[in-house]
């Protein structure tokens, strides 16, 4: 048993309620480290910087969004909201199985994404203020207060806690294409990304033109290319 007093009083009961939820599902026991609340308060701290700190560019809250989003935009703002989407559906999924941990680990991607968009315009500011918002919404039940107030740093008067729960697009869920694992005599040396339902000869030539598998065949007979569709090619020579 460890008495969280301290932790709470040096790092506040949201970083400590994080840590414990994002360490380990609720059926196995909690290995509690000062380390992993360190982690997790400089998480928050990050999150603070990004969304309340002025760091990024975001749209006005009023801003309609870019009529080009949808599924067919392809853009760097455009794979972000569909991830957003994405993320929305996973932790809806992962709260309602208890999985906190997995929906730490999204919220996480989700973070690297949006700090990863360095593109200017209209489309990325009204997607950066999508995907801060939805960040906040989905930390919400694991970080309260902390969410509470980059609510209002965004530039909202009512409680985030009055708010509905974000609904993710289905049309938005699908994947057009798929990555797929290459190996060479069973080992990986790379992956390749194909649109999804690409036949077994697009994959073949997809994945023999990879550096890393011609570097491995070295000039060597192919003997055969086994492809298990959407997964893996496997490269025999």
């Amino acid at each position: 048993v460890v008495d969280p007093e301290n932790i709470i009083r040096a790092y506040g009961a949201d970083t400590a309620r994080l840590f414990m939820l994002s360490d380990s599902p609720p059926e196995r026991d909690l290995d509690w480290t000062e380390s992993g609340v360190e982690g997790a308060w400089r998480y928050l701290n990050r999150l603070c910087r990004i969304i309340g700190g002025g760091e990024q560019e975001l749209a006005a809250r009023d801003a309609p969004r870019p009529a080009r989003l949808g599924p067919e935009d392809d853009s760097p703002a455009g794979r972000l909201y569909k991830e957003a989407h994405r993320t929305i559906a996973g932790i809806t999924d992962d709260l309602d199985k208890f999985h906190f941990n997995r929906a730490v680990a999204r919220i996480r991607e989700l973070t690297n994404g949006l700090m990863d968009l360095d593109q200017n315009g209209a489309e990325s500011a009204w997607v950066r203020r999508f995907v801060a918002e939805t960040l906040v919404h989905l930390i919400a039940p694991m970080t309260p207060h902390l969410a509470e107030e980059l609510w209002r740093d965004l530039g909202h008067e009512t409680m985030l806690a009055d708010e509905p729960w974000p609904v993710a697009d289905p049309a938005l869920l699908v994947d057009d294409t798929v990555v797929l694992a290459v190996q060479v005599n069973g080992k990986k040396r790379g992956e390749i990304v194909i649109p999804r339902g690409s036949d077994n000869e697009s994959a073949e030539s997809a994945a023999l033109a990879l550096d890393g598998v011609q570097r491995h065949i070295e000039g060597k007979p192919v003997r055969k290319v086994i492809v298990v569709p959407e997964r893996i090619v496997n490269v025999v020579v």
